[in-house]
């Protein structure tokens, strides 16, 4: 089914080294934790002076360097945005539909000029973001050693 698909596009990356293990970095998650801040930031400084496309891409960008930052406590690189998305899903079950709507709403907002944001929808993706970046921080912050190891060994399982 689905979750095959999604684990064996993982597991390619994987073997292109797009996505690999490496050592916990408490500093590298925490710079990807500010990225994130500075992003829903600038996100919020873009939305008052309307220009909301950019808003709605910082938005997305703040949710996926909280996502990253997790990752890298756990030693786990990724270079590919759905690859990390899958990652947030199968090793911490974590529902990743509302990043995954982000990731959508940016491509849309980014690429096609018919498709238009408008400041309640900014508005809205802002405060889904501050939401889910406090459930990643939260999991950050509460990663025992023994979790990390064992978020390690399901990634081993599934994808190498």
């Amino acid at each position: 089914g689905l979750i095959d698909i999604m684990n064996s596009f993982v597991k390619k990356l994987f073997k292109k080294n797009k996505i690999k293990i490496t050592e916990p970095s408490e500093y590298v998650s925490q710079s990807y934790l500010e990225k994130s801040e500075k992003s829903l930031f600038s996100s919020k400084t873009l939305l008052k002076i309307e220009n909301f496309d950019d808003a709605v891409a910082l938005t997305y960008y703040s949710m996926y360097y909280s996502v990253l930052a997790l990752l890298y406590k756990c030693g786990i690189k990724s270079e590919n945005h759905m690859g990390t998305l899958i990652l947030l899903k199968e090793l911490f079950d974590f529902d990743n539909h509302d990043i995954i709507s982000a990731k959508k709403e940016r491509v849309d907002k980014q690429y096609y000029v018919e498709f238009k944001s408008t400041s309640k929808e900014v508005e809205e993706g802002i405060e889904i973001a501050e939401e889910f970046n406090s459930k990643i921080i939260k999991i950050i912050h509460n990663l025992k050693e023994l979790e990390i190891e064992n978020i390690i060994d399901k990634f081993r399982t599934i994808y190498s």
